[in-house]
């Protein structure tokens, strides 16, 4: 008995000497940045924009496109770079060492997103999300929920609960994009996909495009890297451009409580991927 005792003391104290996994995922709202809703993992780093800033500033903000934060380091930054900016003064918009936000979202889907189009018209959620959930959090992965309130568009009422799953080792998140509704059809097409800005090349696969452009957020400091951009929507129906050419693309149709799973990506050519023929591989890899 007393060997046994020591035996269960042993373990128990190599057990608490073990490493601690490493972290490599992280999802939390953030509500000292006006309820940004931020994400990453070792190779990407993402925000949505939550409800306070619709106000923040006269005419405020609503956009369901998601905002790229390019990382040259697998270490988890998003924290640091707000606690930096809000605390001292320091601009995640410029690089100091380890990446920055370069992207222009605007009232677009921005890096990833999903919208309904109806009539040839992507049609915006009229709010930014209003909530959020993780699911699933643990050091290769976390699962989160943002709901985005019924808001209505050309005769249908629509609401969102937008699903994502962030895996360590990765360059792409995975979606699970729910719309519920009620319109003038039992279904509902719906775009995920990427706003163009100044698109160097750009490549397409089955249920994909990926797309190699310019950074476009270049208002803090001079900019000479590009970021790769990437959907896949296993199913699609067609890939290819917005019918008013500013967003690349791929649809398919759902009925109202039906799932839509797509994966989206992204890369900076100052990190592991730093050409577009490489990240037109990952593309093809996925």
């Amino acid at each position: 008995m007393k060997r046994l005792v020591l035996i269960t003391a042993a373990l128990a104290l190599l057990a608490s000497c073990a490493p601690k996994p490493v972290q490599k995922v992280m999802a939390r709202f953030v509500p000292e940045r006006a309820d940004d809703f931020a994400w990453e993992n070792d190779f990407v780093a993402y925000r949505a924009y939550g409800q306070a800033l619709e106000t923040l500033k006269p005419g405020g903000m609503i956009s369901p496109g998601f905002d790229v934060w390019v990382k040259n380091t697998t270490d988890l930054v998003v924290n640091q770079r707000y606690k930096d900016d809000l605390e001292n003064g320091i601009s995640y918009h410029k690089d100091h060492g380890n990446g920055k936000d370069c992207y222009k979202v605007g009232v677009t889907l921005g890096g990833g997103a999903s919208s309904p189009l109806i009539g040839g018209k992507l049609c915006f959620p009229a709010t930014n999300f209003r909530s959020s959930e993780v699911l699933e959090s643990s050091p290769e992965k976390v699962v989160f929920v943002l709901s985005y309130p019924q808001w209505e568009a050309e005769g249908y009422k629509i609401s969102l609960e937008k699903k994502i799953t962030v895996c360590a080792g990765s360059h792409f998140c995975y979606a699970e994009d729910t719309y519920s509704f009620e319109g003038p059809c039992d279904s509902l097409v719906i775009a995920a996909g990427i706003v163009r800005h100044d698109v160097v090349c750009e490549s397409a696969v089955e249920d994909g495009f990926a797309i190699w452009e310019k950074a476009s957020d270049t208002g803090a400091e001079p900019e000479d890297s590009c970021i790769g951009l990437a959907v896949k929507l296993p199913g699609a129906s067609f890939v290819g451009l917005s019918e008013d050419g500013t967003h690349s693309i791929c649809t398919k149709a759902v009925k109202s409580g039906e799932s839509l799973g797509y994966y989206f990506g992204s890369c900076w050519s100052k990190a592991d991927i730093p050409n577009a023929e490489g990240w037109f591989d990952a593309l093809a890899d996925l």
